[in-house]
């Protein structure tokens, strides 16, 4: 063996040594590592268990995306739960119309710092008119895609119902539902809702309108709209849903009703309504007194009604709605059962519409002689359902408006109509 062949193999040896060397400190740098990206996933799992248990009773982390509250199907969650902060979606926003010959609005009154003031010192009272009129929206969108030709009147209205006390977080008189629900059909107008043991089936040819209402701490959304399932109706409900609008555009501080209405005339004028082969030119019936303005700071429901009848509505079918009379007095009662029914609906909807359903609902039983009386003595008002000329078809729309002193907003306006 040569002297540069030994040189070579103890070279080799060296190396293999040192290799061996640095073996055990590989191994325990790759262990270290494992032991480390351990302790930093367990850590992360830690900071998630920690993220999520910030957020109680429903209210999202607003620090975690993901854990946003999001509604349920069908909606169960209140709305204040959804928006902790308290600000509720705002409705459309619309500037107000020339009332002037100079084509000044009526907002040019004031300046604008003052118009600022007063919106701000309202704005409580606008938060609470938003959350009812988001839970009237939720409420609506969900019932427009399960409402269905089969169901019972009954049914539809006490799932709309039970909805809307979920999402308004019904609390006695402070929140909850401002009326019963309307769910007048074909000729029939407005003021039905089923009483129990009320067999009537929507059908597919059936001219629903479905009008129900909300309120926190009595700040009313009333809202409606007309729900059919055959297109032949199409038209007619084109014709009312434009004129609705047009009223909207029309109204603001200092407007006058009649001028309000001359609008709406002249769109529903515009329309031929035919049905099954039959033309319906549009008409509309304006009402007395229309020269009251409309104020600044108000609340206002425009609502208008599409019929291919006469036009003229009259007391017809079995009465469901009722209300307390706002300014009636002491009257005496003589009856038991009478004191007993009046003594529950000042608690639980003191002048609020109500309906027979949600007397029963509360446990009433064998009170109809006891309402009898009540209405007699003019401390509650009956109101029958409104009808039209038997096989006509009637159709509705309506939205809540607030006449702020900056803007006009339309609160109950959703993506549906």
């Amino acid at each position: 063996m040569s002297a540069e062949q030994i040189s070579t193999d103890q070279n080799t040896t060296e190396e293999k040594a040192e290799k061996c060397k640095n073996k055990p400190e590989e191994v325990l740098s790759e262990k270290e590592t494992n032991e480390t990206s351990a302790s930093d996933t367990v850590n992360k799992k830690k900071k998630k268990k920690k993220a999520k248990q910030t957020s109680q009773d429903g209210v999202p982390n607003q620090n975690d995306k993901s854990s946003v509250l999001k509604q349920t199907t069908p909606p169960s969650i209140p709305i204040h739960k959804l928006f902790p902060d308290g600000e509720f979606p705002i409705g459309e926003i619309m500037d107000y119309p020339s009332v002037d010959r100079d084509h000044r609005t009526a907002i040019d009154r004031t300046t604008d710092a003052e118009k600022r003031a007063l919106d701000l010192a309202n704005q409580d009272i606008y938060k609470e008119v938003r959350q009812a009129a988001e839970a009237h929206r939720q409420t609506r969108k969900y019932m427009q895609s399960v409402i269905k030709p089969g169901m019972t009147m009954v049914e539809i209205c006490e799932q709309l119902e039970d909805i809307a006390r979920k999402l308004i977080d019904e609390n006695g008189l402070s929140a909850g539902l401002a009326f019963p629900t309307g769910c007048s059909l074909n000729h029939c107008a407005a003021h039905y809702t089923p009483n129990n043991g009320d067999p009537t089936v929507l059908n597919y040819d059936d001219v629903c309108k479905i009008d129900f209402g909300t309120h926190i701490n009595g700040r009313i959304i009333d809202c409606a709209f007309t729900l059919t399932f055959n297109e032949k109706y199409d038209k007619l409900l084109e014709s009312v849903r434009e004129a609705t609008n047009t009223g909207i555009k029309a109204a603001g501080i200092d407007v006058r009703l009649c001028d309000i209405g001359e609008a709406i005339q002249e769109v529903m004028e515009s329309y031929e309504v035919e049905i099954d082969g039959k033309v319906y030119p549009g008409e509309y019936q304006t009402l007395r007194a229309t020269n009251n303005n409309y104020r600044e700071g108000e609340f206002y429901a425009i609502e208008t009604f599409g019929s291919t009848g006469k036009g003229y509505v009259h007391d017809d079918m079995e009465c469901s709605h009722y209300m307390k009379n706002f300014d009636v007095g002491h009257v005496p009662l003589r009856l038991t059962k009478s004191k007993q029914l009046l003594n529950v609906i000042n608690q639980h909807f003191s002048t609020l519409a109500f309906c027979r359903r949600w007397l029963d609902r509360l446990g009433q039983s064998r009170y109809l002689m006891a309402l009898k009386d009540l209405c007699e003595k003019g401390i509650v008002a009956s109101y029958p359902p409104l009808c039209d000329t038997k096989g006509s078809y009637t159709a509705q729309f309506e939205h809540t408006i607030i006449l702020r002193p900056t803007c006009k907003e339309v609160v109950s306006r959703g993506d549906d109509y």
